[in-house]
């Protein structure tokens, strides 16, 4: 296992703030290969309210960005990562086999297919009591931190004009 023991440790390496932060606790890394996690979705999650009312359930987008964090944190763990970010270019195959509802528990998986220094892909896999709910592909870009805020900043300037 490597130092990505803790919640403060999951902190350190995603920009990701509550309530949009998924990644509860990680079980299992390899660095540089693998990655599983668990996540509960409380009765009371903010990622379920406002979806379907009546019959709630996490919505397909919230357990996509639950794999991908993982995955930025397999990725972006390592020292030579530090001061940049990763962003998703790309899901080219997603699958939801059964609906995942506030409640549950889950086993998120997450393993490198390719990795290179500014591009990479992953392969994410989703579990409630070892049965498959959800898996996927999805292939990122690795940035640096200071290009995007740079390129907010831009933005906002020009909007105020």
């Amino acid at each position: 296992m490597s130092d990505v023991n803790s919640l403060s440790d999951i902190l350190k390496i995603l920009p990701h703030r509550y309530p949009f932060l998924f990644v509860d606790q990680v079980t299992e890394f390899i660095p540089g290969r693998r990655i599983a996690a668990t996540k509960r979705f409380s009765v009371d999650d903010e990622a379920a309210r406002g979806y379907l009312p009546a019959s709630p359930i996490i919505s397909v987008g919230v357990l996509l960005e639950l794999v991908t964090q993982l995955g930025a944190i397999l990725v972006m763990e390592r020292p030579e990562m530090a001061g940049k970010v990763a962003m998703i270019l790309q899901i080219p195959a997603a699958r939801l086999m059964q609906p995942v509802e506030p409640g549950d528990t889950l086993r998120v998986e997450a393993e490198v297919l390719k990795l290179g220094e500014r591009l990479g892909e992953l392969r994410g896999a989703i579990f409630r009591g070892g049965e498959l709910v959800a898996e996927g592909r999805v292939r990122f870009a690795i940035v640096e931190e200071e290009q995007i805020l740079r390129k907010e900043s831009g933005v906002r300037s020009q909007e105020s004009e």
